[in-house]
């Protein structure tokens, strides 16, 4: 009985673990993901911009594509994305993975716009030399009849965004359309609440935190992203008097070793003065002995 019992618990222990690998490698996009089109054309400059993008996010983990030179420390290990494995993935299945990523794949729905998204995704396609693109009919101009606006309920303590478009038919609630709400902070957006999806109306709501720092009046920047199917991204900031009023120097009123050269600090500027002077202290040393040299070899 208890060899049986020990049978059992480990092949469970297997089917897990070879679950957990199989997860780790597959991903299940749903299918409106993966039908999902690029609305920008591939093309040699949209893949220059990629790279660019692809080496600031991705290249630490994922290295050159066709070099095999990932980061093979990761568990799993990203792959190399020119392989025929990522390359028959369709367009919609690389931007769901690059959006929401998975274990060791951090998403970037945050980090990137669609636009940069897609850029990326350009330049994974140019090391394929049989791929084809659809283009996607969707029409990035929509997004300009996107109107957002924000208002603060001080006894709920919430942020209410309604999102509405101005189609010729008349205005249009944007329905289940993702919304995020961040502080303007020094270093970044700071995500207040978590993501919403907006009602019939076209509404999210967003719960404030009491004890979030302004300036010193107590304003605080909000940005606000809208993800939607049909009119695409639009953000919009606004500024509202909700935060604490905080009192502190901005990062570049005092001495600090990212300041420009008036407001670095002391020590630094000595030190650097020193260098130079010792630097020529030396030069001079140098250029001297030459002139002695020279001399003496023309006597």
């Amino acid at each position: 009985m208890y060899t049986k019992n020990l049978r059992i618990f480990t092949l469970a222990l297997l089917s897990l673990f070879f679950a957990q690998i199989y997860a780790e490698n597959n991903w299940n996009v749903p299918a409106e993901k993966k039908a999902k089109n690029s609305y920008i054309k591939f093309d040699a400059a949209t893949a220059s911009q990629g790279e660019v993008i692809y080496t600031k996010n991705c290249v630490s983990c994922h290295g050159n594509p066709g070099k095999n030179n990932s980061l093979k420390s990761l568990n799993p290990t990203p792959p190399d994305l020119s392989t025929l494995k990522t390359q028959s993935l369709t367009d919609g299945e690389l931007f769901y993975i690059l959006a929401t990523g998975r274990v060791v794949m951090p998403s970037f729905k945050n980090v990137l716009s669609e636009e940069d998204s897609w850029k990326v995704i350009s330049y994974i396609r140019s090391f394929n030399k049989n791929y084809v693109q659809t283009l996607s009919t969707f029409d990035p101009n929509k997004s300009k009849l996107v109107k957002i606006s924000m208002n603060f309920d001080s006894k709920a303590n919430q942020i209410k965004v309604d999102v509405k478009a101005a189609e010729k038919s008349g205005v249009v609630s944007l329905k289940d359309a993702e919304v995020l709400l961040f502080a303007n902070r020094y270093f970044g957006k700071l995500q207040i609440d978590k993501t919403q999806r907006t009602t019939n109306e076209g509404v999210a709501v967003f719960n404030f935190p009491k004890d979030l720092p302004g300036d010193t009046l107590g304003n605080v920047e909000l940005t606000v992203k809208v993800k939607d199917e049909n009119y695409g991204e639009i953000e919009s900031v606004s500024k509202f008097k909700i935060g604490i009023p905080t009192n502190k120097p901005g990062l570049t009123d005092n001495r600090a070793i990212w300041n420009v050269l008036a407001k670095a600090p002391i020590w630094i500027i000595g030190l650097y003065s020193l260098g130079v002077m010792a630097f020529g202290v030396v030069l001079l040393y140098l250029l001297n002995n030459l002139r002695k040299i020279l001399k003496n070899a023309s006597k």
